[in-house]
């Protein structure tokens, strides 16, 4: 009985894990750049003494999916998107470089750009301060120019470049938060030239509503099975104490 309670047990316990990963998915199914965290389950022998007896379920972080997301035009100059494979680099809370694919930006009052998510973006040296300016074009290269309050629409000056970087995807960890930094040991990936994008256009996340309904209700149902099995073995645990008993 304690076999099929303990994995039943396991089971369950994992299925929890991977409806909260699929629930986080599907929450930030309207978040600008957002990409999908993919779980999958793996069935594992318990070693200990004695024989390898034992199989408990397991759900594993198989990381991100790096799959682009829909394009939206907006028509707004602060709104970017990363043209295939690169990252904008941004700096995180913590202080350290991240790197993400929202381009949903905007201008502090003290002129300084920032994501949605109110991380400042980086450029050649740390983050991007605009002054004041009548006009602000954000071209393919990442590069920055602006007509000065006063000045004239034929004499846009150069301010700043965005730091658009395309390190190896296997390099990259995801934090809960959605940015991405590199794993401990990696060196920081330099600024790409072939890294492109498109302004006046929003990458949309890449996480499939419909799917995740789907896993949803696979993972519940799923539960629910499991907790059955583990009543059952309690069950049948009962009954066999009663003939025990009676014997």
């Amino acid at each position: 009985m304690d076999r099929l309670a303990y994995i039943a047990m396991s089971g369950a316990s994992q299925t929890l894990r991977a409806q909260a990963t699929n629930a986080n998915n599907l929450a930030n199914v309207n978040t600008q750049g957002f990409k999908a965290d993919i779980d999958a389950f793996a069935a594992l022998p318990v070693y200990g003494p004695g024989q390898a007896s034992r199989v408990y379920t397991e759900a594993q972080g198989k990381g991100a999916d790096f799959s682009p997301g829909p394009l939206m035009s907006t028509g707004r100059d602060l709104d970017i998107a990363v043209k295939g494979e690169g990252f904008i680099a941004v700096e995180a809370p913590d202080g350290r470089v991240a790197y993400t694919r929202r381009g949903d930006l905007h201008l502090t009052a003290n002129g300084q750009l920032q994501t949605g998510q109110g991380d400042p973006v980086m450029g050649n040296e740390g983050p991007i301060a605009i002054p004041p300016a009548e006009k602000i074009d954000i071209h393919a290269d990442g590069s920055i120019s602006i007509i000065p309050v006063g000045g004239q629409a034929n004499a846009p000056a150069m301010v700043d470049r965005i730091r658009l970087v395309n390190p190896d995807q296997a390099d990259l960890q995801k934090a809960p938060d959605g940015r991405f930094s590199l794993r401990e040991g990696v060196e920081e990936p330099q600024a790409d030239a072939a890294v492109q994008i498109a302004s006046g256009v929003l990458e949309g996340s890449n996480v499939n509503a419909v799917e995740a309904m789907v896993n949803m209700i696979e993972y519940g149902r799923m539960f629910e099975t499991q907790s059955r099995m583990i009543r059952t073995a309690d069950e049948n645990g009962e009954a066999a104490d009663r003939l025990m008993r009676l014997g």
